[in-house]
C-alpha cells in the first residue's frame, strides 16, 4: 500500500494529505520497513529528525542491509513470520545507528499488509530517555548473544525470548515444558526451582531445528513489568558436546564393525541378565560360537568380504536374539549370546539348535551365495558355572570340542572338556617341536588294478612319531595344526618330499605315480601355487606324475579363486584329483567347470555294492563323461574288486591290496613287481 492513495475518511471530509500532516505532526516516529529488500518504505517528520534524513526520499534510498548484524536479520525474519502468522505485537527497546550515531528508542512493532501480499513492519518509535550503559549495553548483548534467554510465568507460558531463543522455539507461544522430548525431565522442576532458586542440567529438547541437546540454567525471579514471580532460563546448545561424549562412551562398550556389544562392556551386561536369571528363576546360557572357515574368506576375498560376513552375522543374531537377551563380538569372528530362558522349559538347549538352522541358508558375499557354518560351544547358569569367567572358560572349552568335532555343531560343556582341551595344548606345543626336529614322515598306500592286481600308483599319507605316544595318524593332529596356524608348513614338508621320492621313482624307472592331499586351507594360499610352479625345478621332478588330492568343498565354492589356482596348477603339469567323492554333493555342472583328472570314490560307498551298486555305476557313468580316471577307496574283499573291475572302474585302494607302509617298504613292493614283470 501507499500513503498518498486517496481514501475515503469522513465522508470524503479528511484525504491522504491531511493525514500525513496528522502524521507528521506525531511526537512519535512512525515508519514502515520493507522485511525482504531492508529499507523504509515511509516514515513521518519524526522519523526524518531521527534518522538525520534530509527527505523522504533519501531514507528511502538507505540500504540499511549493507552493514546489517546477522543477529538482527535473524530478529526481523522472526517477526515477519509471526506476523503471517497471527495478529501480534512486540515492545523492544533499539538502538539504531544513524550516519554512525546512535539512537535508543522503545519501539512497539506489528505487521501490516502490502498492497502486494507481502507483510511489512510498522514501527512506533519513541526516544528512550533512560540511556544507562548498562541497560543499552545488556539490550545490546540480548540481541546478538548466541545464548538462549528467555522468561517465562510460573505456569510456564512465555514472556520474553531473546532473539537466539526465538530462533530455538518451535512457535511463539510454544510453553516451557512442551519443548522437552521427554515428560520425566520437566516433572516437579518448578518446584525443585523454588527450593534450589537456581537449577543447572542438560535436556533433550524439540527445537525448531529438530531434537537437540541443550544445557539449561533455571533461576527463579519476578517479571520487571508486572512484578509477578518468574522463571529466568538460559540454554546453550551442547548437542555436538553431548553426541561426542556419547559416542565415546558408545565407542568404548560396542564394536565399530557389527554396532554389538564388545568385551569391555560384556562384564556389566552379563552382570546384569544373571542377576536378571537369580530374580525370575530363569536359566541364563552363555554360548560363544565362530564361523568355520573364516580365515579362508579373508585369505582369499579380501578383509573388506570378510568384514561385511561379520556384519551380516551380526544382523542375523541381533533378528534372533530376545529382548532380554546380551549379543556381543569378541573380537575376529567371535560371538557371544547370552539367552535367558523361561523356568520349566522342556528343552533348554533348543535356542543353541536354533542358531544353527538360522545359518543354515547361504549369506550373500561378493554377490556369490556363501554358506556359513557355525561352531557353537555353550554353558548353562547355574548349573554350569557360578560366575561370569567360569561360565566363559567353560563355554570356550564346548567351542573347541565343536570345531574338533565336525559331527557336532552345537556342545554343551561337560568337565572331560578341560582334560581335552590340556592335550590338544600340549599336541599343538609338540607339533612346533615336531617341525623344527623333523618328526613327520610319509607313508604311502598302494593303488593297484583291479584286473591285475599290480600297483600303478601310491597315495602320500603323513604319520607323525611322535617320541611319547609313538606313531601318531593325522586324525589325531592335523586339525590341531590347522587351528594353530602350522598346516601350510606341514604340507610344504610334504609336498617337497613327495617330489623328492617322484624324482627317485623315476631314477628307478618306476612309472608309478603319487598323490598328496591338499588342504582348502592351503589352496586358499597364494604362497602355496610359488611352492608348487617350484617344486620341478627344485626337485627335478616330474608334475605329470603328482596328483593334488582335493576335497569337494573346494569346488563348491567355499574357496574363491579356486578355479584359477587348480587351472594355474594344472597347466604346471599335475594332475586333479577329487578325493572321497559322494559325500559333498558335487553335481555335473561343478564339475564340468574344474579342470578335474580323476574321481575317488568315498569307501562309504562299498557298502552299496553288496546291494546292487547303484549309486557307484551313477558316479562311474558321471566320472566317464567328464573323461576323469576312477580310484575306488576301502575295497576289503575280492568281492568288491571283482564287481569294480566288472562295471569299469580300473583302479581300487584298501586293506585288500595293502594298508599304508613306510617309503622303503612301497619302494621293495615296486622292486618285487618289477622283477615279477621281468621273467
Amino acid at each position: 500500500m501507499t500513503f498518498l492513495d486517496p481514501v475515503n475518511v469522513a465522508d470524503g471530509k479528511v484525504d491522504a494529505n491531511l493525514i500525513l500532516q496528522l502524521y507528521d505532526r506525531l511526537d512519535t516516529a512512525v515508519w514502515i520497513f520493507d522485511f525482504d529488500h531492508k529499507r523504509y518504505l515511509w516514515a513521518n517528520r519524526k522519523t526524518l529528525e531521527i534518522t538525520e534524513a534530509d527527505s523522504l526520499e533519501e531514507l528511502q534510498s538507505r540500504d540499511l542491509g549493507a552493514d546489517m548484524s546477522p543477529a538482527v536479520e535473524q530478529r526481523l525474519r522472526q517477526y515477519q513470520q509471526d506476523f503471517c502468522k497471527g495478529d501480534v505485537s512486540f515492545s523492544e527497546i533499539w538502538t539504531l545507528y544513524p550516519k554512525g550515531k546512535p539512537k535508543v528508542l522503545q519501539i512497539e512493532m506489528s505487521g501490516v499488509q502490502l498492497r502486494d501480499g507481502r507483510m511489512a513492519l510498522l514501527c512506533e518509535g519513541r526516544e528512550h530517555h533512560e540511556q544507562q550503559p548498562e541497560t543499552l549495553r545488556s539490550a545490546e548483548a540480548l540481541l546478538h548473544t548466541t545464548v538462549m534467554i528467555a522468561l517465562f510465568s510460573k505456569d510456564g507460558s512465555p514472556l520474553y525470548r531473546n532473539t537466539a531463543s526465538r530462533a530455538s522455539c518451535i512457535t511463539l507461544e510454544t510453553r516451557f515444558p512442551d519443548q522437552f522430548v521427554r515428560e520425566e525431565d520437566v516433572k516437579d522442576i518448578f518446584d525443585l526451582v523454588e527450593q534450589e532458586r537456581t537449577l543447572k542440567f542438560v535436556a533433550h529438547v524439540k527445537t525448531s531445528l529438530g531434537f537437540k541437546w541443550h544445557e539449561l540454567t533455571i533461576r527463579a525471579c519476578h517479571d520487571a513489568v508486572s512484578g509477578q514471580p518468574a522463571y529466568l532460563v538460559s540454554e546453550i546448545d551442547v548437542t555436538e558436546l553431548h553426541e561426542t561424549k556419547e559416542r565415546a562412551q558408545y565407542l568404548a562398550s560396542h564394536d565399530t564393525l557389527t554396532g554389538l556389544s564388545n568385551r569391555t562392556f560384556l562384564q556389566e551386561r552379563l552382570t546384569h541378565i544373571l542377576n536378571t536369571a537369580d530374580t525370575k528363576n530363569q536359566t541364563a546360557t552363555l554360548y560363544l560360537f565362530d564361523l568355520d572357515d573364516f580365515k579362508l574368506v579373508n585369505d582369499s576375498l579380501g578383509h573388506a568380504a570378510g568384514d561385511v560376513l561379520l556384519q551380516l552375522v551380526a544382523e542375523e543374531l541381533k533378528a534372533i536374539a530376545g529382548p532380554e537377551d546380551v549379543v556381543a563380538r569378541l573380537g575376529g569372528d567371535e560371538f557371544l549370546i547370552c539367552h535367558l530362558e523361561k523356568p520349566g522349559s522342556v528343552d533348554p538347549d533348543w535356542f543353541g539348535r536354533s542358531l544353527l538352522r538360522s545359518f543354515a541358508k547361504p549369506q550373500v558375499l561378493e554377490g556369490k551365495r556363501r554358506q556359513v557354518g557355525l561352531s557353537i560351544g555353550y554353558a548353562h547358569y547355574p548349573d554350569d558355572g557360578r560366575d561370569i569367567d567360569q561360565l566363559m572358560r567353560h563355554a570356550d572349552l564346548a567351542l573347541y570340542q565343536a570345531k574338533s568335532d565336525p559331527s557336532a555343531k552345537c556342545v554343551r560343556f561337560r568337565d572331560r572338556m578341560r582334560r581335552l582341551r590340556d592335550e590338544h595344548r600340549a599336541i599343538k606345543k609338540d607339533l612346533e617341536r615336531a617341525l623344527q626336529k623333523n618328526e613327520f614322515i610319509l607313508y604311502y598306500q598302494p593303488i593297484a588294478c583291479t584286473r591285475t592286481d599290480k600297483v600303478v600308483s601310491g597315495e602320500a599319507l603323513l604319520r607323525w612319531q611322535h617320541p611319547e605316544r609313538g606313531m601318531v595318524g593325522p586324525d589325531d593332529f592335523i586339525k590341531i595344526a590347522e587351528d594353530a596356524g602350522l598346516i601350510d608348513e606341514i604340507g610344504t614338508w610334504v609336498a617337497e618330499e613327495v617330489a623328492h621320492l617322484q624324482h627317485r621313482l623315476h631314477n628307478l624307472q618306476y612309472a608309478v605315480p603319487l598323490a598328496l592331499n591338499v588342504s582348502p586351507r592351503q589352496l586358499s594360499d597364494s604362497s602355496f601355487l610359488s611352492l608348487m610352479q617350484s617344486l620341478p625345478l627344485a626337485t627335478g621332478c616330474d608334475p605329470s606324475d603328482i596328483s593334488l588330492e582335493i576335497t569337494e568343498s573346494v569346488i563348491l565354492g567355499d574357496i574363491p579363486n579356486a578355479r584359477e589356482t587348480l587351472t594355474a596348477l594344472k597347466h604346471c603339469g599335475y594332475q586333479i584329483v577329487i578325493d572321497d567323492f559322494g559325500t559333498g554333493y558335487s553335481n555335473l555342472a561343478y564339475l564340468h567347470n574344474y579342470p578335474i583328472d580323476g574321481i575317488k570314490i568315498d569307501r562309504m560307498f562299498m557298502e552299496d555294492i553288496g546291494t546292487g551298486g547303484e549309486i557307484v555305476k551313477l558316479i562311474l557313468s558321471l566320472a566317464n563323461a567328464l573323461g576323469a580316471g576312477v580310484v575306488a577307496e576301502g575295497v576289503e574283499t575280492i568281492e568288491q574288486r571283482s564287481w569294480l573291475s566288472q562295471n569299469g572302474c580300473n583302479r581300487y585302494q584298501g586293506y585288500l591290496y595293502s594298508r599304508p607302509v613306510p617309503e622303503e617298504r612301497f619302494l621293495s613292493m615296486l622292486e618285487t613287481q618289477s622283477q615279477i614283470a621281468a621273467m
